[in-house]
């Protein structure tokens, strides 16, 4: 089936299929902790790419961040427009340009407003036909930091796990304020018709984005077979909630922040902090006091 309103044609599909196995091809062959035909998406426009700007900080965690650095091999940058695109293929192995004619995306697009709401449903879309080509995947919007792989760290049982602006203590109370900044996916029959349904639901719900959404769906019964987890903000965390402990941190989200700027800012501020942990000694670090910089101010 074909979700979405925009046609993918047959030679977008088949560049798709390519660059995700070639990105999960990688995972096998150089023993990576990440299960086979799986890969690591994330999403963004020129006014992100752009030197200085939040993709270099993104890419800039994984070389930083203890047991990431391979994890890059199996990163696929998804490009909203040329220039995006352009940057990748400059820095990045694995780019791909997700086309959806007539339709700008090049510029920062402000919460909320149509160039916005288009944006994550196209996102939703995308990952939706991840899914339908057999692979799972993690998507990690590129204002997260990622400090160590988290693979380890998510449930063995859940079809679909969602990060967290508020953590309620369970992982599996729906009752759980997401982030759809970072998922994620395994592909199979339950995800596949969630992810169509959670497409669907735009309609029924107009002028929301798809976090809001699917906090209108979570407790519809058609997702009861779905098996959900929510992950925790003591590892997951974010500016919302902030990871407290960097022992254990596995990434940090620019969420509660608006503004490009002001996100460089706090996130250039918590990925020099990390570094600074990073240089004490393994045996060191359980003992080290240590408070982020960020968020402050800035984005409050």
């Amino acid at each position: 089936w074909q979700i979405g309103d925009t046609q993918v044609r047959s030679d977008d599909d088949q560049e798709l299929i390519k660059v995700l196995r070639r990105a999960s091809t990688l995972t096998t062959s150089r023993g990576s902790s990440i299960p086979s035909k799986t890969v690591i998406l994330t999403t963004l426009n020129s006014a992100w790419a752009g030197p200085g700007s939040i993709l270099d900080l993104f890419l800039e965690s994984f070389r930083a961040g203890n047991g990431t650095q391979q994890l890059m091999d199996n990163l696929v940058i998804v490009s909203l427009d040329h220039k995006a695109h352009q940057r990748c293929r400059e820095i990045h192995r694995h780019c791909y340009a997700m086309a959806t004619p007539g339709v700008n995306f090049t510029g920062d697009a402000f919460f909320m407003t149509e160039e916005y709401l288009l944006m994550m449903w196209r996102r939703i879309d995308f990952l939706a036909s991840v899914l339908r080509h057999g692979f799972d995947f993690v998507f990690t919007d590129a204002d997260i930091l990622w400090f160590r792989n988290p693979f380890p760290h998510f449930h063995d049982d859940a079809d679909f796990q969602i990060a967290c602006d508020t953590y309620l203590g369970s992982a599996s109370d729906r009752h759980n304020i997401p982030n759809g900044g970072f998922v994620y996916a395994r592909s199979n029959h339950r995800t596949l018709h969630f992810y169509k349904y959670w497409y669907n639901s735009k309609d029924r719900f107009p002028g929301k984005h798809d976090q809001d959404v699917f906090n209108e769906i979570k407790f519809d019964p058609f997702l009861d077979g779905l098996r959900m987890r929510f992950l925790d903000t003591a590892y997951f965390g974010g500016f919302c909630q902030p990871v407290k402990d960097l022992n254990v941190a596995i990434t940090m989200h620019a969420n509660c922040c608006v503004g490009l700027q002001t996100k460089v800012h706090d996130l250039r501020n918590v990925l020099d902090d990390w570094k600074r942990f990073a240089k004490f000694p393994m045996e060191e670090r359980s003992g080290v006091s240590f408070d982020w910089r960020s968020p402050r101010v800035r984005c409050r």
